[in-house]
């Protein structure tokens, strides 16, 4: 399931976020490789232990817990710190799957990566290339957001960066743990959930399709979880 996450940062967060990593120090970005990524991607990062990309991530962390959308389509488990990477002058990532266990260098958190996200920080308009681009059942899906705006997808997809021709293409990357491990689990949870909402809407949350239909999602949730 790929989906949208519109305004996870508004302008005053995305402003806050960008003064912070705008001025921090920019590494190659196969410091977070592995053997087969490294050859395929030309960009540059943040390096995940500075003062900046934790500051910054931070700042993107509680700007999730307060999406309902991101809450009810990924139903996180555990998220891994959020990075930073950079793309200019021709700099791509080809395609590749991404590592299904993601260790945070130095400690011993771990997750197992069930779905990847790309936050996009820099307007479209400003620079050329630079598309997502996401292989999945239905063929290749292009995606390139507003500055504030997330794409979530599933980890186990072949996807790539297209190369950025003009200007610079800034954006926050990282991982999250699920409580549901399947994705047509999470798909039917979610619709459900949409459903659910929709009815409340029309109805009332008191009404008893409603409160019925909560409990069928609860309990599947219960059924399916892993938390």
């Amino acid at each position: 399931m790929l989906i949208a996450i519109p305004d996870v940062l508004d302008a005053a967060a995305l402003a806050r976020v960008r003064a912070v990593i705008d001025g921090a120090e920019w590494v190659d970005g196969n410091v977070t490789s592995g053997p087969q990524s490294a050859l395929a991607k030309r960009n540059h990062q943040l390096p995940e232990d500075s003062a900046a990309a934790r500051e910054a991530g931070g700042l993107i962390l509680d700007a999730l817990g307060r999406s309902p959308l991101f809450v009810a389509a990924a139903l996180p488990l555990k998220v891994f710190p959020p990075l930073f990477n950079r793309y200019q002058g021709g700099e791509d990532f080809g395609l590749h799957v991404d590592n299904a266990i993601r260790i945070k260098r130095g400690t011993d958190f771990r997750i197992r990566s069930d779905l990847s996200a790309t936050l996009f920080l820099d307007d479209p308009t400003t620079y050329d290339g630079g598309e997502l681009v996401i292989e999945d059942q239905f063929g290749p899906q292009v995606v390139k957001l507003p500055a504030g705006h997330m794409i979530l997808y599933p980890a186990s997809s072949l996807h790539r960066v297209t190369p950025v021709t003009r200007g610079t293409r800034t954006a926050s990357f990282f991982w999250l743990q699920s409580m549901i491990r399947d994705d047509g689990e999470r798909r039917t949870l979610f619709e459900l959930d949409r459903a659910v909402q929709a009815v409340a809407a029309d109805r009332g949350q008191g009404d008893s399709t409603v409160v019925q239909l909560t409990g069928v999602y609860h309990n599947l949730l219960r059924r399916w979880a892993d938390a």
